[in-house]
């Protein structure tokens, strides 16, 4: 039997598409393993999928001055001795990274017990983590046309984003019994990431009655985000965090409204959903979220207001002007022949192995 090791963690966006492979993998007969980091989402999230799951110490490598920079590179290390015994203890195959700080340890020990690495990186530009990872690795799949200029022209793949399946089988009647909406005015949904955005939150409930005016509103707001005075509005629901129900919410979106995480937006790319991108600002990040959100403007996937711009005003601008261009929105993405990640992964990694 064939084993393989997957990595990836720190947020949910470098652990979903492995999670998204895992069928597939499984059907061409893999033995999985995964390892992460001890506390991180990834462990939650993995062994909720019944898959071997192994703990590793992990350091954030940062680009600004801070006191733990003294002492996390003794956990990349310590991570990295973890990772060469775990190795030689499964003997894989093959390592597949998704990225993340807790990868570059599992990277560097797959290159010295000699098992090939693919990686894949998820933003426009490389981050600091597979910027380590690359020199180690056999290919680099990405998500964007822009990402090729920045990888090695022999590594460099473009696959685009693994998706979960189940989100492409949504039932939009499920979603409006569950929200208890009529059938007559047209749905908003709203995503703000795990842990929310509350310049998004206030602008939405900013402008919460003229939206209803001619909308139906879906919030999914983040944990410890719940606006408890709106509990009873009529065509109005919020949630911190929905799962199961998700695929059947998007099913009955007409527009979304989405922060700028790669694998969100290429998740409203595969569904085709006509949406409002509002990335994480510069400030509050690396950028990398305005690239991926100006290439998807670009390309006529999606309208975008930065963050330092966003007010009830221009946002009420953005959803008039999306939800009257929707059919050019849709035709648009449906003409970018979104690429079938998996099989593509799934090929690269087999393909590695002969």
């Amino acid at each position: 039997m064939k084993k393989i090791v997957l990595t990836g963690g720190g947020t949910a966006g470098h652990v979903t598409p492995n999670i998204a492979l895992l069928p597939g993998l499984l059907q061409k007969s893999f033995d999985i393993s995964y390892i992460g980091s001890y506390k991180g989402i990834e462990k939650e999230l993995i062994e909720a999928e019944h898959i071997p799951f192994y703990g590793i110490s992990s350091g954030k490598l940062r680009r600004y001055l801070d006191l733990k920079n003294l002492s996390d590179p003794f956990k990349v290390i310590k991570g990295l001795g973890q990772s060469v015994r775990i190795l030689r203890r499964i003997k894989p195959d093959i390592v597949f990274s998704k990225g993340g700080f807790v990868s570059v340890p599992v990277v560097l020990a797959a290159k010295f017990c000699r098992i090939p690495v693919i990686i894949h990186e998820s933003d426009l530009t490389p981050g600091l983590a597979n910027k380590i990872a690359i020199p180690s690795a056999r290919k680099v799949c990405c998500n964007f046309p822009e990402t090729l200029k920045y990888l090695p022209k022999e590594k460099a793949v473009l696959t685009g984003s693994p998706i979960r399946r189940e989100l492409l089988s949504g039932n939009p009647n499920d979603a409006r019994s569950y929200c208890r909406f009529d059938s007559e005015r047209p749905v908003l949904l709203i995503i703000g990431g795990s842990s929310g955005s509350k310049a998004i939150n206030d602008a939405i409930r900013s402008q919460l009655s003229a939206l209803l005016k001619s909308f139906q509103i879906i919030h999914l707001c983040g944990k410890g985000n719940l606006d408890n005075s709106q509990n009873h509005v009529k065509g109005y629901v919020q949630f911190e965090y929905v799962s199961q129900q998700l695929k059947d919410m998007f099913a009955l979106a007409d527009v979304v409204i989405s922060r700028a995480g790669a694998n969100a937006i290429c998740e409203l790319l595969a569904l085709h959903k006509p949406n409002i991108l509002i990335p994480l600002s510069a400030a509050a990040s690396r950028g990398d979220q305005i690239l991926n959100a100006r290439s998807f403007e670009k390309q006529g996937f999606s309208y975008v207001i930065e963050e330092e711009n966003l007010t009830a005003e221009t946002l009420q601008t953005a959803i008039d002007d999306v939800f009257g261009k929707k059919e050019a929105y849709i035709s648009a993405m449906k003409k970018s022949g979104q690429i079938d990640s998996i099989q593509t992964i799934l090929n690269l990694i087999e393909k590695e192995l002969r």
